[in-house]
């Protein structure tokens, strides 16, 4: 086991690579994820197919610069699922807003929360960060997982919440955006977009074959 390139994401290399975060409560698991432990330590595997962040590092995406005690804003927090490794990454005194316009979704990260006291849910609209500007802070790290038609827009309009040299991880999925054209069409037309907004693209990657018809970004302002 070592680390990545990534503080806090180790890799255990073999017949194929795993990816791994030291499971911040010991014995408990999150999803079906596989624990594994190595000189007392215990980690839990990142999954590739379940979480876009995962996805991209198996795709060998750049270091996406998250440290211990960071605040993080993730738009389309869902269940919790990717969240929850950040959880491991950030510790005790870092935080995680998560927020979702789902109430099923967020129930489930809602009982999470319960167990990880880094966890933060938020029922609101991405679309509307007027909703919730009193109730998060300035975030050192922001995350986009959003299936909607004006995905970029949502991400632009929540970039106001990230500190100057913050990054960003924009998930894009092209089907949401418009289902009759060509993903690698939708992807080439937003990364157009954000350079045109004079945003810094640190790394852009497809996450084909573990996320069809999925791109996703990495940026820093």
């Amino acid at each position: 086991m070592e680390e990545t390139k990534d503080r806090g994401i180790y890799m255990e290399t073999g017949r194929r690579v795993r990816f791994y975060t030291i499971n911040l409560l010991p014995g408990q698991k999150v999803y079906d994820e596989r624990l594994f432990r190595e000189k007392g330590v215990e980690f839990r595997e990142w999954s590739v197919h379940k979480s876009k962040i995962g996805a991209g590092l198996a795709k060998n995406i750049c270091p996406l610069g998250i440290k211990e005690n960071d605040y993080v804003l993730y738009l389309g927090v869902a269940s919790g699922t990717t969240a929850s490794h950040l959880s491991d990454m950030i510790g005790l005194k870092g935080l995680i807003f998560g927020i979702d316009i789902a109430p099923r979704s967020l129930r489930d990260f809602y009982f999470l929360a319960k167990k990880r006291k880094n966890l933060v849910p938020i029922l609101a609209d991405c679309n509307k960060p007027d909703e919730y500007t009193n109730r998060i802070c300035m975030c050192d790290f922001l995350v986009q997982d959003i299936a909607q038609k004006n995905q970029v827009e949502i991400f632009l309009k929540n970039l106001k919440f990230l500190k100057q040299g913050g990054r960003a991880f924009l998930a894009i999925k092209a089907r949401s955006i418009d289902v009759t054209k060509n993903p690698r069409q939708i992807f080439e037309a937003v990364k157009r977009e954000l350079e045109q907004k004079k945003i810094k693209i640190l790394d852009y990657q497809s996450l084909d074959p573990f996320e069809k018809d999925h791109c996703v970004f990495v940026i820093e302002k």
